[in-house]
């Protein structure tokens, strides 16, 4: 049963859209898109994992068409992580994030464990590694600045101008964008456009406590993290497209510190856009991982 399948549920008396592929007789798989992405995203890849898993994506908080309050304060991580948390409910399950989504499915593997059997991050960060890597103020410090840009108020508007010409150029920054063909970016723009999304999309990064400085400035008062709290405690998959430009590799640097069963898979000519550009090498690492 590889048809998607959507629904909105209710979540703490607000609704949030979700898309579904396979049985749902099958082990859960909860897929969390990124910015500037919605539940669609996984179109290619949920289907390649759709005979294994009942594949759950949900528009996340601001995102598509699931609630999006204005407030920065309605994107603290808490909140974000919660809001998956009540979408899985009592029963664990394997938890996949990209980009902002692996910071939510950090989140629930390092603050919600009894919810989480296995966590898949795909060129996503641990916030420890990505904020020492901030810090240092070199060429990830430089690969970030476009975030100053994104926390500042009015930056969702600048992004939405001339049918979302901004957005689209920071989408496709110094990546392969080959596999976003007319069809497809026609459904992205249908999504940013819904009232409010751009502003709810733009406030996962005013909310987020990472400090970023400027090129060159390395920042010595980083607030301090519990590093006790940190930790990722079950099977963890770390798959990453070499070619990405926005995250670099320092950014995992040390994550085997805070994930003691890590296994790390590299896909050749992919970068930040890997589960668009190598869907079947990326279903590959997956199930290739999974216990059988």
């Amino acid at each position: 049963m590889t048809d998607m399948r959507t629904k909105t549920v209710e979540l703490k008396g607000q609704d949030y859209f979700v898309r579904h592929w396979g049985d749902e007789s099958l082990p859960k798989l909860l897929m969390l898109h990124g910015f500037p992405e919605y539940g669609g995203a996984w179109a290619k890849l949920a289907p390649l994992l759709a005979d294994r898993f009942h594949c759950i994506a949900p528009d996340q908080r601001g995102f598509g068409q699931s609630w999006a309050p204005a407030e920065v304060s309605e994107y603290a991580t808490g909140k974000l992580v919660a809001d998956m948390a009540a979408l899985i409910g009592d029963a664990p399950v394997t938890v996949l994030g990209h980009d902002w989504g692996a910071a939510v499915a950090y989140g629930l593997a390092m603050f919600r464990p009894e919810l989480v059997t296995q966590l898949i991050i795909m060129n996503g960060v641990h916030p420890v590694p990505f904020q020492r890597a901030l810090a240092k103020g070199g060429a990830q410090t430089a690969a970030s600045q476009y975030i100053h840009f994104l926390r500042a108020e009015g930056s969702e508007d600048i992004l939405a101008r001339d049918d979302f010409a901004k957005l689209t150029s920071l989408f496709s920054a110094n990546m392969d964008h080959g596999w976003s063909d007319a069809e497809t970016m026609a459904a992205y723009r249908r999504e940013w456009g819904r009232p409010g999304r751009m502003r709810g999309m733009t406030n996962w990064y005013r909310a987020s406590p990472l400090v970023l400085g400027k090129p060159g400035e390395v920042i010595e008062d980083v607030p301090e993290l519990p590093l006790d709290k940190l930790h990722v405690r079950c099977r963890h998959l770390l798959i990453w497209g070499r070619n990405d430009t926005a995250l670099l590799p320092e950014t995992t640097d040390g994550l085997e510190d805070f994930a003691a069963d890590l296994t790390r898979v590299e896909i050749d000519g992919a970068d930040h856009w890997l589960h668009h550009q190598k869907p079947q090498e990326v279903a590959r690492a997956i199930l290739d991982w999974v216990p059988a």
